[in-house]
């Protein structure tokens, strides 16, 4: 009996990969329902939602919505948060169009990641790093501040073999409990931003565990300008009100948003999108992707 029992838990994950393709079929590679003009950057952050077998939100089921969503807004360098290593390849492996670059939180391939994806046909990395949110940022899986999370930082400095423009991005995810360690995250990523002393383009993007526009953290990373809010400068907005955190449940209004697309530097936002894609009632993560689409100000198309 105990081996039979044990049989049929070993076959879950088997199972679970079936019902998932009899219910959400991988869709075949389409054209971007939003097509961007040269030039224009469409940026993307998506808190993933750690990959686990347990239904009803199963990875194995979440996995072809996540890579559907995607191909839908056709990013051209997104940051993710919570994807674990297997998990991440997955999603590689799905978009192949993509590279990744990333870290567990705990060191090496364990723990979550702050992965950035980026089209390995129009950007080349120059440089990456990591550092944590804490007093030790130099060394792995440190945490200091109070929170049993460890947090961290994955940047990258891109070439836009498009637009020949230099930029940073930066990906984070700031703790869930502790408001003075997200405090005292928002500060050491601006004392970091600003040691940079560049005047090239830089975004942020994240999931910041904070209301955007009341929150401290916030207000420390966009005091005096020097962070932009890209849904508060978009020209355009689709998704106003919507909590950016949805728990896999039925769209809420009136509610907050914690993933952020931050910038500094000469950017222009064309527009900004809450993505509440789902497919039967089930939702690709308990986040919803943010989405910004901008240009440089500075960059000049190349012929």
């Amino acid at each position: 009996m105990k081996r039979t029992l044990f049989l049929q838990w070993r076959a879950w994950p088997a199972l679970l990969v079936a019902a998932a393709a009899a219910l959400y079929p991988f869709p075949a590679p389409a054209q971007s329902t939003n097509p961007a003009s040269p030039g224009t950057l469409t940026v993307m952050t998506y808190n993933l939602k750690f990959a686990s077998p347990n239904p009803p939100n199963a990875w194995p089921v979440r996995r072809p919505l996540v890579r559907e969503v995607i191909q839908q807004i056709n990013p051209d360098v997104f940051g993710t948060q919570e994807g674990l290593y297997e998990q991440l390849k997955d999603i590689a492996t799905d978009l192949p169009d993509y590279e990744w670059i990333g870290l567990g939180r705990e060191g090496g391939s364990r723990g979550e990641f702050m992965a950035v994806f980026y089209r390995k046909a129009r950007f080349e990395p120059l440089a990456y790093d990591h550092f944590w949110l804490s007093d030790t940022p130099e060394v792995i899986g440190s945490s200091t501040w109070g929170n049993r999370n460890r947090r961290m930082v994955t940047w990258i400095k891109f070439l836009d073999h498009q637009t020949k423009q230099e930029f940073f991005f930066w990906n984070t995810h700031f703790d869930h409990q502790v408001q003075a360690a997200r405090e005292k995250a928002a500060k050491l990523v601006r004392e970091r931003v600003a040691a940079l002393d560049t005047k090239l383009p830089l975004i942020l993007t994240g999931d910041f565990n904070a209301a955007a526009g009341t929150n401290a953290a916030y207000k420390i990373l966009t005091a005096d300008g020097f962070f932009a809010d890209t849904w508060m400068t978009a020209s355009e907005r689709k998704g106003e009100g919507i909590n950016t955190s949805n728990g896999f449940q039925a769209i809420r209004p009136n509610g907050v948003r914690i993933d952020w697309i931050l910038t500094r530097g000469d950017v222009v936002t064309d527009s900004a999108e809450i993505v509440t894609f789902s497919r039967n009632g089930q939702f690709p993560s308990d986040h919803f992707p943010v989405v910004a689409r901008m240009r440089f100000a500075t960059a000049k198309e190349m012929p």
